[in-house]
């Protein structure tokens, strides 16, 4: 049934999934393309971004060498090392208007710390979908450029009975 077509496989849609994923804000945009059908609660990053200290731990970011040979410009015929040189002072920045927002109260440091905050930074949100949703996903992304997209489905193919009901036909 489901090789079908999914008017054929309607029961897909009643097989629900909760699962709780931590991932940097730029692969949340992606995911939030996956509206219908799915529900997802995040821990905010309006509430919760003062909270704790922002760290380095707090981020996805590559290998900072291969960020670097990843994202460079040329200057006067020179390239310079941009992106690996500032992950430092970015961090330090947002945690510095962290300290100011908690220590004054003041919105105008929250609002430039949402403002800054790389899309690197690591989110975490409990999501609810159904074998349906994850095998609309799995195809759309499975080749992704994005290495999240691959973790994601990898992910999807541990789930029990993946192979006869989500990835079949592959």
């Amino acid at each position: 049934l489901i090789l079908a077509g999914n008017e054929h496989a309607k029961f897909m849609r009643q097989i629900f999934v909760s699962v709780d994923i931590t991932a940097p804000l730029l692969w949340w945009k992606e995911f939030d393309t996956y509206k219908v059908g799915t529900v997802a609660n995040s821990t905010s990053t309006m509430h919760k971004l003062s909270s704790a200290p922002i760290t380095k731990e707090a981020f996805d970011f590559d290998d900072p060498q291969l960020i670097i040979d990843k994202y460079t410009v040329t200057h006067g015929g020179e390239c310079e090392r941009v992106f690996g040189d500032y992950i430092d002072d970015i961090i330090d920045m947002c945690e510095n208007l962290r300290l100011k927002f908690v220590e004054t109260g003041d919105k105008s440091y929250w609002r430039a710390l949402i403002q800054i905050l790389p899309s690197a930074y690591l989110q975490t949100r409990t999501v609810t979908m159904s074998y349906a949703n994850l095998r609309n996903i799995y195809f759309q992304r499975k080749n992704h450029k994005l290495r999240e997209w691959h973790n994601f489905c990898d992910w999807i193919k541990t789930l029990p009975y993946s192979g006869e009901l989500i990835t079949i036909g592959e």
